[in-house]
């Protein structure tokens, strides 16, 4: 899936993918920006709690959503494929300032929502200004190429990580969640292997990246996110390699991103964090 057109006089929305595990209760930086970049006062938020075997999953984050100051917050459960012809949920999601997909089993996302008028309606919420977000499964599923699943381990190797299409909300990244606690370089240097086009951001738990109208991502939250930049790859042997075989890969560039860095996804340019204010004793 690719991106929708931008509609005329309109910009781009946020595209806001967290890598799990985001912190609800103490201090939601994260949902509290999501919230902000969504319309702060005059937020409605759809949650779609899709990927989530658990019951309550939406009716938690649209408590969260409302206490953190959005004017609504509405989950709707789509569980099957007819559910996503349901002309009365299309609607309210029409409605909507911004989009929230928890976190679950990216699979489960899309093979339900592939291919309906949801994931349409998604494209084209975000191609008009609507901010569209999701966390650990609902993170993956945002851009062209997901990672469906795969192992962990720092080295690259053929076959291990597998893609499906995701929903193709921006074709500029490929996005791995759980990234540092589950050791998941390799296989997002695995999948970088067949395309060098995209970008790698790789999230860690509590962490998000802010992927804004002017192609500049924010980062935000507690821990990093590493980033992958392979537009001056010199060589690769993804094409010669057998099935568990290390790939070979030269001349990539790698940042680890922490909270308050900038990264231009137009110049390859990334700006850290401004340091600290001096204490005054």
């Amino acid at each position: 899936m690719s991106p929708a057109r931008i509609e005329e006089h309109h910009s781009r929305g946020w595209i806001v993918p967290v890598g799990g595990a985001e912190e609800k209760e103490q201090d939601p930086v994260i949902l509290r920006r999501f919230v902000e970049v969504s319309g702060g006062a005059g937020a409605r938020i759809i949650v779609i709690p899709t990927a989530s075997r658990l019951a309550d999953t939406g009716a938690r984050y649209e408590k969260i959503f409302r206490q953190l100051g959005a004017y609504s917050a509405r989950a709707l459960p789509f569980e099957t494929r007819a559910d996503a012809e349901r002309d009365d949920w299309l609607g309210a999601l029409d409605q909507a300032t911004g989009v929230f997909f928890t976190g679950g089993n990216q699979l489960q996302l899309s093979t339900i929502l592939g291919g309906t008028p949801v994931a349409k309606s998604i494209r084209r919420l975000n191609a008009r200004g609507v901010t569209v977000g999701g966390t650990s499964a609902g993170a993956a599923i945002l851009s062209e190429h997901m990672i469906a699943f795969g192992q962990g381990g720092a080295t690259p190797k053929a076959g291990l990580a597998s893609l499906a299409p995701g929903f193709g909300l921006t074709n500029r990244v490929v996005i791995d969640q759980h990234f540092r606690q589950r050791d998941r370089l390799g296989r997002l240097l695995s999948v970088l292997a067949f395309n060098p086009f995209a970008v790698g951001i790789g999230l860690d738990e509590d962490t998000a990246a802010f992927l804004g109208p002017d192609d500049v991502m924010h980062v935000d939250g507690a821990g990093a996110i590493t980033l992958v930049d392979v537009a001056g790859l010199e060589h690769s042997s993804m094409a010669f390699a057998k099935p568990g075989q290390p790939i070979c890969l030269t001349g990539i560039k790698l940042h680890i991103l922490t909270k308050g860095a900038r990264y231009n996804f137009v110049t390859r340019e990334a700006v850290p964090p401004l340091p600290p204010p001096d204490d005054d004793d």
